[in-house]
């Protein structure tokens, strides 16, 4: 069965100002549903490593008939990363942090480990989806910072849940009706920690252009560009 929504969709990376190697890395399969984020942790390489193992295990998902179907197969396929991760010889800390959006008919998936996040705007509000499984996160929770204030603490360095680090990967997931005009963002913290809610809000609103993603990139850029970047935003429309 045809999706009832069409999507458009821009994406892309960059290194940022201070890196030296870019260890994010995203997946974009417009026809079978996916969309995914993966921001590689450990240094000297190891987090490039990790972060392209999720891509290569997603790289043949394709879309079933049912929810309870696509979320099967993709867990499966993150867990797999998961233990290829553990799997690379020569020791070290070999993780990813992991967002991913799938469509499946007229519902929208999202699965998560670490602090790459989902947001959706929704007739001009902006709503963080995922929940970053970081130290920070913890006080945002219990209502002591807000979550801009969460996500500059040093604490919001410490993950509590990523592929790779642990031997059995804990994966958060929710699930959300589309509505037509939903505009999503998928991005590694490179992007979002330079920037506040409401100025997301602001840049992903009004009309989807060859240059919404582009603009938050040399934004982030431009107030410090201290991590890797990446993004993928995706607009959903009716279908003709």
């Amino acid at each position: 069965m045809p999706d009832p929504f069409s999507t458009c969709t821009r994406h892309g990376t960059h290194i940022g100002h201070i890196r030296r190697i870019n260890e994010d890395a995203l997946f974009v399969n417009e026809r079978e549903g996916l969309w995914l984020v993966a921001d590689g942790i450990g240094g000297h390489g190891n987090g490039e490593k990790a972060s392209s193992i999720v891509v290569e295990h997603v790289e043949s998902y394709r879309q079933s008939d049912s929810i309870e179907k696509c979320l099967a197969d993709i867990k499966a396929r993150l867990l797999q990363a998961n233990e290829a991760c553990r799997s690379i010889p020569g020791g070290g800390t070999l993780g990813t942090t992991v967002a991913a959006l799938l469509v499946c008919e007229s519902d929208a998936i999202f699965l998560w480990a670490g602090d790459s996040r989902v947001y959706r705007l929704r007739d001009g509000d902006l709503t963080l989806i995922t929940e970053d499984h970081n130290l920070a996160q913890e006080r945002c929770r219990r209502g002591e910072v807000s979550q801009d204030a969460a996500q500059r603490l040093p604490s919001a360095n410490v993950l509590t849940r990523a592929v790779g680090i642990h031997k059995d990967l804990r994966l958060e997931m929710r699930v959300a009706e589309i509505v037509a005009g939903d505009r999503y963002i998928i991005s590694t913290d490179g992007l979002y920690k330079e920037l506040t809610l409401e100025t997301i809000r602001q840049m992903l609103s009004g009309p989807f252009s060859d240059q919404i993603l582009q603009a938050l990139i040399d934004e982030a850029l431009r107030r410090g560009g201290r991590d890797n970047i990446t993004g993928i935003v995706v607009d959903m429309g009716e279908q003709p």
